[in-house]
């Protein structure tokens, strides 16, 4: 492969690891969080509930499976 072909793959592979990086972050993020949800004696999807409009939470279950449809 030519090196401006090396190149440009090396640089997309970068890309895709920082992404993967952020990623990792964000989901170690939400893990804390749920946790202290949790241990605060509310479950996420109590959480959750809260704060969507009723119907949209409805909708919600209904597309991930939660819910009858």
């Amino acid at each position: 492969m030519s090196d401006l072909g090396d190149n440009t793959v090396l640089e997309h592979l970068r890309h895709i690891r920082t992404a993967v990086e952020e990623s990792r972050h964000d989901v170690r993020e939400l893990r804390t969080q749920v946790g202290y949800l949790e241990k605060g004696g509310r479950s996420a999807r109590d959480a959750l509930r809260a704060h969507i409009h009723p119907n949209g939470m409805e909708r919600l279950e209904r597309r991930v499976g939660l819910a009858d449809a």
